[in-house]
């Protein structure tokens, strides 16, 4: 089997630091290589990939701001739909722009749907249900316009994170800095509790960070870290008394939940979008609806068997059995074994 992954070019997959859908892309590709599957990335010039990898961009364009993104996508998109009779699969991470190729092709594409950042792209979407086999990453993230052909949860290398099983002291909030996710709840929930929290993620809304989280940090009980690569990330995780993920907005997925509880870290998040799927609530962490419930459920986070954190996440939301699924889907297509819904 010759399978295609085409990534994203926002960012370097794997990303550095930040970059979700990259992350995803490469946990995808470097599972399906570990299997024997003869495997070519579409991404970055620096992406590292055990695989084959083809690029028109050396760098991504949040890296290298000379580059121009509408360009940038056109030519990476392009690059790899020339070449389609050369796979048996494509594997679409690239959201709706390339389905506007799939008529024009002979392979079929399979495309993981990393949430929809504005309900008028589900037009295009919609537009190419029949020749497109659409992969929702929660069962809370479908549109009732499109046929699906499965859920597959996003999965992560689990020997990457390290179970901790000591009790920390303090709140965590892991994320990108925006109202989307929360980091001033989180700060509201840790004032509220008395504990200290620290903040690690990227500004992606730099408005909203002047405005609603810099005037809290002090470097003392609300402290900011900046982003955090892979053995800081571990550290901070595993080092937490808890994991604050006070959303809002219906979430498709959340990388940094799962990372939590496989360090045995619990999480307390607001119940919105794939939350109930990805959190046991009351046994990985809590579920709740607003921040003087955060607050509240604080004192029965010590109470979580942090082991059963880790067992769950395992389970669930390994690389390996998101691979196997995304293998069994191949299977099926290639086989016109294909049932949508």
């Amino acid at each position: 089997m010759r399978v295609a992954v085409l990534s994203t070019i926002a960012w370097r997959t794997p990303p550095r630091h930040y970059g979700p859908w990259e992350q995803v892309a490469s946990n995808i590709t470097e599972g399906l290589l570990s299997h024997g599957i003869d495997v070519t990335l579409f991404a970055t010039g620096d992406s590292i990939t055990k695989g084959k990898l083809e690029y028109i961009c050396k760098h991504s364009y949040e890296e290298d701001k000379s580059l121009d993104p509408k360009v940038s996508e056109s030519l990476h998109i392009a690059h790899l739909m020339e070449q389609a009779d050369n796979f048996d699969i494509i594997h679409n991470n690239f959201d709706f722009l390339p389905l506007t190729y799939s008529r024009l092709i002979n392979t079929p594409m399979v495309t993981t749907i990393h949430g929809f950042s504005s309900t008028k792209i589900i037009k295009v979407f919609k537009e190419y249900n029949d020749t497109n086999f659409y992969v929702s990453i929660s069962d809370s993230d479908r549109s009732s316009e499109l046929r699906y052909i499965s859920t597959v949860y996003n999965g992560v290398n689990v020997n990457d994170f390290i179970l901790n099983e000591e009790i920390g002291d303090y709140l965590l909030y892991f994320g990108r800095i925006h109202n989307d996710k929360g980091t001033y709840e989180a700060i509201q929930i840790a004032k509220k509790s008395g504990m200290k929290l620290i903040i690690s993620g990227i500004i992606q809304d730099q408005k909203y960070y002047v405005e609603k989280v810099k005037p809290f940090i002090n470097d003392d009980d609300i402290v900011f870290v900046g982003h955090s690569g892979p053995e800081k990330r571990n550290k901070l995780l595993g080092g937490a008394y808890a994991l604050l993920h006070p959303i809002n907005f219906a979430e498709p997925f959340g990388l940094s939940v799962v990372e939590s509880m496989l360090c045995g870290t619990p999480v307390v998040a607001f119940n919105k979008g794939s939350m109930p799927e990805l959190i046991v609530d009351g046994k990985t962490g809590f579920l709740v609806n607003n921040i003087d419930e955060a607050k509240d459920i604080l004192n029965y986070v010590e109470k979580i068997d942090r082991k059963y954190c880790r067992k769950w996440a395992e389970d669930n939301f390994s690389q390996e059995r998101m691979v196997n699924n995304y293998i069994k889907i191949y299977n099926r297509i290639l086989k016109r074994q294909i049932k949508t819904y």
